[in-house]
């Protein structure tokens, strides 16, 4: 993508969706990292059925430790990893009432520090929760990244800094949601919907079939 298409490649977006926001459901910061530890490898819908019965009765890292891990299992086992993911909640959890006062951390050291906490989980909550112009490279902005020519990259990380270094300075704080949202929706894994897709004059991707029409 040439660096002249990357401003309008995103006014398009911005103009469609204004204000972009995760479609996982939370009320807090806790309760946004805790979405976000619970959506590797599902669905944010998974995640959201299961946090609705969860978050009412524990929201806080220590009703969380309260629950205990086989407690906690109970309203997250529809949840792909649901042990893992229980396990990492818990000691994140302890970490977080013994390190941090019961907070979220705001900033990138600690929050990687706590377990199941990555590079993408971070940038998630610096960005959601905390308005930083952080990106989170998951499969969708990856795919992206490289298909449409605006950040190639063969690494998650190496997208993520293309993407920082090409993305206009007013953009970058939504861009991660537009990105995502675009990708889930209309810059499909293995069909793209190009022929209804605002941005193609943009993108540098040829589709390899033909479009309806």
């Amino acid at each position: 993508m040439k660096t002249a298409d990357i401003a309008p490649f995103f006014a398009t977006l911005k103009a469609a969706n204004p204000m972009p926001v995760t479609e996982l459901e939370y009320t807090s910061v806790f309760e946004l990292l805790v979405a976000v530890l619970l959506s590797a490898q599902a669905t944010d819908v998974s995640v959201n059925k299961a946090t609705r019965k969860l978050f009412p009765v524990a929201n806080t890292p220590q009703k969380i430790l309260d629950l205990g891990q086989e407690g906690l299992e109970g309203y997250i086992k529809t949840i792909g990893l649901y042990r893992s993911k229980a396990k990492h909640l818990m000691e994140t959890c302890r970490m977080l009432v013994a390190h941090h006062g019961g907070q979220v951390p705001r900033s990138r050291e600690a929050l990687q520090a706590l377990p199941g906490v990555g590079r993408k989980t971070a940038n998630v909550v610096l960005n959601s929760a905390f308005g930083e112009a952080t990106m989170a490279v998951d499969t969708h902005i990856f795919r992206l990244g490289n298909r449409t020519g605006l950040a190639p990259g063969k690494t998650p990380l190496e997208v993520e800094q293309k993407l920082l270094q090409r993305i206009p300075p007013e953009y970058l704080v939504d861009a991660h949601h537009w990105l995502i949202l675009h990708g889930r929706y209309v810059c499909l894994a293995r069909k793209p919907l190009c022929w209804q897709c605002a941005v193609a004059p943009y993108c540098d991707y040829t589709p390899k079939t033909p479009q309806p029409g």
